[in-house]
């Protein structure tokens, strides 16, 4: 029976007392059977001795934890050499005392328990158990105490196995040690150590070895999040598509979770809230099927990147989705895409004022801003419509917003075209331009202009309408306006010249 489970969780032993054959042998004596016991009846005694003592530790420790603390090291000084009960009572003990905050007592018999993984147990037994003991110990602490002890752990472990050349287990510890200085943010320490498990999960050639893609995604992902924190989306998004592109991996879905959470955060920053919702939703997704807590708050992301999008589809419309509609973690973020789809800017309000717990979160604070302007946007559209003259004041009055910010929506609305108007900042007046009476002003002018045309061609270059006659009779007449205009010159002419002023002889 494995003994590697999580310590908070209760194995069957211990649930119902696992009964050894020596307990069972003393509880019921007429139960014996005349079995001829070979010459090594005192070894096998001995170690039905230390299996009883350890059970009965395991029971103490639900009542006694400290008593059940010096039966579990008791264990190891009753094996004449080095064996599993040993490792096992060790392993126990460690738990309890990390579990009570016995950090320093804890990381020596840690010390100790490392002793064995050479001979005393198999090698693949004591990776998963010593892979157990740091997951349970990074599970657990809380505190700064705890905290340096867990970098005391990870140091132990990485020179007790540097020397066995297990390197398997030389970078899931060298992961746990990089995600312990990032909770810390030393930036520096991480990007050390990142470099240096890079470069175990690379070929000569500086490329990735396929066959430790599962450890490079681990990498990836870790230093997305140092990316990510740090708000250095240049390298972020270089790395996350480099980190997309890994196809040699059966990654863990927490990884997967990770690697997409941070890239719908990168997309948000550059406002791609489409890019940012398909991240959103597929880091959801991964972390739900590993059962990871973090999905609620990935969940508040999408739907906060659904607001964004402007977006009519409801996200709990999916199957994924579907199960968390009524959870009541998430149900202030389901109000607010509820109002915001119905364009209600007073539920909208109300919601955000009645839950400030939602800008607890960081990333949401940051982002709900650009929500909360959209909604107030489509509030003032939606209460101008039916007017072409209102004052500022009472917009912001029935929208409860102030005055100054009424005026910088309507002008991002004015020179966004979406209304035709002008505002007196003087007066604190809006003035609407009646589209209805655009458009018949265009349409009389879009009239005149074809009767205009029509007109032109009719009468200025159109022939078809001109008789001979009328074409006879008027060149008759410009040919006497013409004679008659040549007499009377020529009369002119001549009673100058009786003057003297002009020679006789020019119209002889």
């Amino acid at each position: 029976m494995s003994d590697d489970e999580d310590f908070m969780q209760e194995s069957d032993e211990e649930q119902y007392g696992r009964v050894t054959p020596a307990q069972n042998i003393r509880a019921n004596p007429v139960c014996r059977y005349d079995f001829e016991y070979e010459e090594d009846e005192d070894d096998e005694s001995g170690d039905v001795d230390i299996e009883n003592k350890y059970y009965n530790a395991k029971q103490l420790k639900l009542t006694d934890p400290s008593d059940a603390i010096g039966e579990f090291l008791g264990i190891p000084p009753l094996e004449e050499e080095k064996g599993e009960w040993g490792f096992k009572g060790l392993k126990q003990a460690i738990k309890l005392e990390f579990k009570l905050g016995k950090y320093d007592e804890a990381a020596n018999h840690f010390a100790e328990l490392l002793t064995y993984v050479k001979s005393a147990v198999t090698r693949n037994y004591s990776e998963k158990s010593i892979n157990n003991m740091l997951d349970y110990i990074e599970k657990g602490a809380d505190g700064k105490e705890a905290a340096k002890s867990m970098e005391k752990f990870y140091s132990l472990t990485l020179q007790s196995f540097q020397s066995t050349n297990n390197e398997r287990l030389w970078l899931k510890t060298n992961i746990k040690l990089a995600k312990l200085l990032l909770d810390r943010k030393e930036y520096s320490s991480v990007s050390k150590k990142l470099r240096e498990l890079h470069k175990a999960c690379q070929r000569p050639d500086g490329t990735d070895d396929p066959g430790k893609g599962t450890y490079s995604l681990e990498i990836y992902a870790l230093e997305i999040q140092m990316l990510a924190e740090t708000k250095n989306n240049k390298q972020l998004k270089a790395l996350y598509q480099r980190a997309l592109k890994v196809k040699s991996a059966v990654p863990h879905p927490r990884i997967m979770g990770i690697i997409r959470e941070c890239g719908g955060k990168m997309h948000m920053s550059e406002e791609n809230w489409k890019e940012a919702q398909s991240d959103f939703f597929e880091s959801f997704r991964n972390y739900d099927e590993a059962g990871s807590l973090q999905r609620i708050q990935v969940l508040k992301y999408l739907l906060l990147s659904t607001m964004l999008m402007k977006s009519n589809i409801n996200p709990f419309d999916s199957q994924e989705t579907k199960p968390y509609k009524s959870d009541p973690r998430i149900s202030a973020m389901t109000e607010l895409v509820d109002a915001y789809q119905r364009d209600d800017v007073h539920a909208y309000e109300k919601v955000l004022q009645g839950h400030q717990d939602i800008l607890d979160d960081p990333f949401i604070a940051e982002n709900i801003d650009e929500v909360t302007r959209n909604m107030r946007t489509k509030g003032v559209l939606k209460l101008i419509a039916p007017y072409t003259r209102m004052k500022l004041g009472w917009i912001g009055k029935q929208l409860k917003i102030s005055q100054p910010e009424v005026q910088d929506i309507l002008g991002f609305l004015i020179v966004d075209g979406k209304i035709n108007g002008t505002v007196n900042q003087q007066d604190g007046i809006l003035e609407i331009t009646s589209d209805a009476d655009l458009e018949r002003i265009q349409a009389m002018s879009s009239l005149s202009a074809s009767i205009s045309e029509l007109f032109g061609a009719v009468f200025n270059e159109g022939d078809g309408f001109r008789s001979k006659e009328r074409d006879a009779s008027l060149d008759q007449s410009m040919d006497f306006q013409g004679l008659s205009m040549g007499k009377a010159l020529r009369a002119a002419v001549q009673q100058r010249a009786k003057k003297g002023k002009v020679p006789s002889t020019m119209w002889a």
